[in-house]
């Protein structure tokens, strides 16, 4: 609470010292307010002294009253396509919540893994990762959570005495496992995880790059597949194995839950129909915009396409029912879309205040270092990111990284490729993300434990996405 009320009064206080004093030679009066404003807005963020969307709404409030820009330049990143992208696929993901489609499908994914212990967890893992692609990485875990501690009380209930060592390591490395799978997965699709989306709204509007849905899934898809493997081998089989080799009576338990499902709804077939159909169109959308050049298809008409049809696709036609309900977005995160908004408009003004090509130009010459360069803001992108929100710090960095990218004479995707990618691996702390916070409240783990395991991976996925990017990226993109 403490720190959340210095927050509170530190942000304003910085605000109006920074207004007070002159701006630096190299600096516009436009640019330093921009950047008071930065560091009010970041001072909030960091502390969540108010609710992050809050936050957000501060350009829209205060860059007008400072005279930088008018209030409809400020207000127009609010109505980016890429915040409409990212709510069609919160939709989505309502949708597939309301009628249990996702747990149907991380049932059976866990159930073709087989009956050893390492198996189960490998099972666990891909399809936490698999459904964390299409819906929010919180929402993944809640949904596996439940699903995991019935298998491990199970499993519990059927071993010996002498195996009670390797069962906490099972039940150890499945919490883990969760919340580290329902990170990961998210990297792998633009909808996925809140930083893509901010990615792809700052490319848009800064240096008017739009980075499809099947371009991101190129980059991000086997960055994330490659990382998930190496997370099962550090968490399973390095640091915390289990040795239990296989168990009698998992089959007969993911059978049982299964069962508990019933059979497969009308509303689950639907809502899986429309999903399949959204997936289609957002791969091959450049195909179809080909074959039928008057859709003028995109990812944001996708998603809301698919939103829509949602709402009017019915499930019990005479009862009027339908597959979403207006009431159902209730559970929708608008205050994440306000994020978006408030970020982008950030953005922008320290675009067009000069800010960020001060910054860039600071970087002019220094492209035989792209490696150390792209390693260090990597390892900063990923290790602040433990201590505050990963959609907050991927709005403030993404700028500077830009300008830095454009100072070395470099494409800004190079840069800021990997420091998206790092800010959704918070590995070490149960508050870094609420998939850690989720498993850690289950009581099969430590914070040490955590700690210990997330600072290796942490390290890992530093050097992994410094290496991809460096290495892989250039011929994913060529394919994309």
């Amino acid at each position: 609470m403490t720190f959340k009320r210095i927050g509170l009064f530190l942000g304003p206080i910085l605000f109006f010292v920074l207004l007070l004093i002159p701006h630096p030679n190299g600096v516009s009066p436009e640019g330093w307010k921009v950047i008071a404003l930065a560091v009010f807005m970041l001072a909030w963020w960091v502390s969540e002294a108010v609710p992050i969307a809050v936050t957000s709404l501060l350009p829209m409030l205060l860059l007008p009253m400072m005279g930088v820009t008018t209030l409809n330049k400020a207000a127009a990143p609010y109505s980016n396509p890429v915040v409409y992208l990212f709510m069609g696929g919160f939709i989505i993901a309502l949708a597939m919540e309301r009628w249990n489609l996702h747990r149907r499908i991380a049932l059976n994914i866990v159930r073709l893994t087989g009956t050893n212990a390492d198996g189960i967890l490998f099972g666990f893992i891909l399809a936490t990762a698999l459904i964390s692609m299409w819906i929010s990485n919180t929402a993944t875990a809640i949904m596996m959570l439940p699903i995991a501690l019935s298998v491990i009380d199970l499993l519990r209930r059927r071993i010996s005495t002498a195996m009670e060592k390797g069962m906490d390591r099972f039940a150890l490395t499945m919490m883990l496992g969760i919340a580290y799978a329902s990170s990961i997965g998210g990297m792998a699709t633009i909808i996925g995880t809140p930083p893509n989306v901010v990615f792809a709204g700052y490319m848009r509007e800064t240096f008017d790059i739009e980075v499809s849905f099947a371009e991101w899934f190129v980059v991000g898809f086997p960055f994330s597949i490659i990382l998930l493997l190496l997370t099962y081998l550090v968490v399973v089989k390095w640091m915390y194995p289990n040795r239990l080799g296989k168990f009698s009576g998992a089959r007969e338990l993911l059978e049982e839950e299964l069962a508990e499902l019933g059979p497969v709804s009308k509303g689950e077939k639907r809502t899986l129909w429309v999903f399949i159909l959204a997936a289609v169109c957002w791969i091959f959308q450049a195909q179809i915009n080909q074959m039928l050049p008057f859709l003028k298809l995109s990812d944001t008409a996708v998603a809301l396409g698919a939103a829509v049809l949602l709402f009017v696709v019915p499930v019990d036609w005479p009862q009027n029912k339908f597959l979403l309900e207006w009431k159902d977005t209730e559970k929708l995160p608008w205050g994440i879309l306000l994020l978006f908004g408030g970020g982008l408009s950030l953005a922008d003004s320290l675009a067009e205040t000069g800010i960020i090509g001060l910054i860039g130009n600071q970087f002019a010459g220094l492209s035989t270092a792209g490696w150390l360069v792209i390693l260090g803001l990597s390892a900063v992108s990923l290790f602040l990111t433990e201590v505050m929100s990963n959609v907050a710090l991927v709005t403030i960095f993404l700028p500077v990284v830009g300008g830095i990218a454009v100072g070395m004479g470099i494409p800004p995707e190079e840069m800021c490729i990997p420091v998206t990618l790092a800010a959704s691996g918070a590995f070490m702390l149960p508050m870094s993300t609420p998939p850690n916070a989720i498993v850690f409240a289950s009581g099969h783990l430590q914070i040490a434990q955590m700690v210990r395991v997330g600072f290796i991976l942490n390290i890992v996925s530093v050097l992994l996405v410094t290496l991809f990017v460096k290495t892989l990226l250039p011929y994913l993109y060529e394919m994309g």
